[in-house]
């Protein structure tokens, strides 16, 4: 039961919500990245700038994901070389090797299980790449 009834949720005490203002946080319902335990689990990341723009370069879209993942991470307490597993959404296959240098340039000694798939297209036409991680804190 939840606590809007007067019940505590052990469950819900353990979780840290971590929010990055994206506008579609609260609009869908979830956090950019959320801690349950020694987990983190970073959501699907897109290029977003804070002022809304998007670079349409595939390899600097992949580097601002990156920036938004870390931060979250550290927000967690987490840092990059607790990363576990990555999963890059293209919607290109011909921005992999641009993007796969930016994942590299992160993730490059720490080696996560990793996913690259090439998918239809994004909420946001203007995105090439979106990212998401998860992180295991020892």
């Amino acid at each position: 039961m939840d606590s809007s009834h007067g019940f505590h949720n052990p469950a819900e005490s353990r979780r840290l919500r971590i929010s990055s203002g994206s506008p579609y946080e609260p609009t869908i319902g979830f956090s950019r990245a959320l801690r349950v335990g020694n987990r983190v689990l970073v959501s699907g990341t897109a290029p977003i700038w804070p002022d809304g723009t998007v670079d349409p370069d595939p390899e600097v879209q992949a580097r601002r994901c990156l920036d938004i993942i870390v931060s979250a991470l550290r927000e967690a307490g987490a840092a990059p070389e607790h990363v576990v597993r990555t999963r890059t959404y293209l919607r290109n296959a011909d921005d992999a090797e641009a993007v796969a240098r930016a994942h590299g340039s992160v993730f490059g000694a720490i080696r996560p299980a990793s996913t690259m798939i090439v998918v239809a297209g994004f909420l946001d036409p203007r995105w090439k790449v979106e990212i998401e991680a998860e992180a295991v804190v020892e």
